[in-house]
């Protein structure tokens, strides 16, 4: 059997679709596996010995450069050559329903219920119900394998393996890791500003840990806010810019990953790594909590299906809740 997944973006949503691929090939040894993914993203899937091939797209170009269109399509078009047995898609937007219906006939995904943008239910042959205020995680992983006839439990996913890999690039980064103290990673950026824990209270926890802290950065913004920090605390350094296999190195290598709800933070529950993930403007059920997984939620209520940007409510966590968890997990 040859499936595609479809799944373009972003950071965090592709990890917890990533979980799905051991229980796929756990179920069907013979299965071949191509993901579909945005060029941005696709040295996150690299070097996972389950996806035998990475098609990368550039639709997010196009906003910009629409004379691409053509070419897009027929790039699509070529692809439905490679003749799948099936197309999940695991988005759940018209445009990676699209994308999945130029790949081939034999389509599945969430029903019009279940799906971000319903009207992306009109484009698969078989649907997939799979509430969308659920468990990111349990979404993911359901419309993967329940499209091929199977289903996996909860107690499964809790004893993953881990699932995301990387090629040695410890000379870009070893300089920073430290032999006498725990690595605590911080991502301290996020898409929306209401996302973001205030650098303040960064500052506080570092202060309070007083272990080797290293600062994640993707904008200039995000730097600023690094080397303001760590131009105030002893404890902290701002890592170099970081390629995504350098941060799935970082990350793997760490003894605890902080920070708000992104990909990085995510990521660490890929890499069976402690993690502490604060959240503001949306859902806890984003992720699953281990014993070495844990979240931190603010005071205010979310509504899975109208999150409110404006919601800053991450200000009022505590940094000493976040001191007390982080001690637990690192003793």
């Amino acid at each position: 059997m040859k499936i595609a997944i479809v799944k373009l973006s972003a950071l965090g949503d592709i990890v917890h679709a990533m979980v799905a691929l051991q229980f796929l090939r756990r179920h069907s040894q013979g299965i071949q596996i191509h993901w579909f993914v945005e060029a941005a993203f696709a040295e996150l899937l690299a070097d996972n010995p389950d996806i035998d091939q990475i098609n990368v797209v550039n639709l997010k170009a196009l906003k910009k450069n629409k004379k691409g269109i053509s070419q897009q399509f027929k790039q699509l078009k070529s692809f439905s050559e490679n003749d799948y047995d099936w197309i999940i898609d695991a988005q759940g937007l018209i445009k990676s329903a699209v994308v999945s219906r130029l790949l081939g006939k034999n389509t599945a995904g969430f029903d019009r219920v279940s799906a971000r943008e319903s009207l992306a239910a009109m484009f698969y042959n078989k649907t997939i119900a799979s509430p969308y205020v659920g468990n990111t995680i349990d979404r993911n992983v359901q419309v993967i394998t329940e499209s091929l006839g199977f289903r996996v439990s909860e107690a499964m996913i809790m004893n993953k393996q881990p699932f995301l890999f990387y090629r040695d690039c410890s000379d870009s980064y070893e300089g920073y890791f430290s032999t006498t103290k725990k690595n605590i990673v911080f991502a301290i950026g996020s898409t929306w500003e209401s996302r973001n824990y205030p650098k303040e209270n960064f500052l506080e926890v570092i202060e309070a840990l007083q272990q080797n802290s290293l600062i994640l950065w993707a904008t200039e913004l995000e730097k600023e806010r690094a080397d303001w920090i760590a131009k105030r605390s002893a404890f902290a350094r701002v890592l170099p810019k970081l390629t995504m296999n350098g941060l799935k190195a970082v990350i793997a290598n760490s003894d605890l990953m902080i920070g708000n709800d992104t990909g990085p933070t995510h990521m660490a529950w890929g890499l069976n790594r402690p993690s502490i993930t604060l959240f503001g403007p949306t859902p806890v059920s984003r992720i699953y909590q281990t014993e070495i997984n844990s979240a931190i939620k603010s005071p205010s209520k979310v509504n899975p299906l109208k999150l409110n940007k404006q919601d800053f409510s991450i200000v009022e966590i505590p940094a000493v809740s976040v001191v007390e968890q982080a001690q637990g997990l690192l003793t």
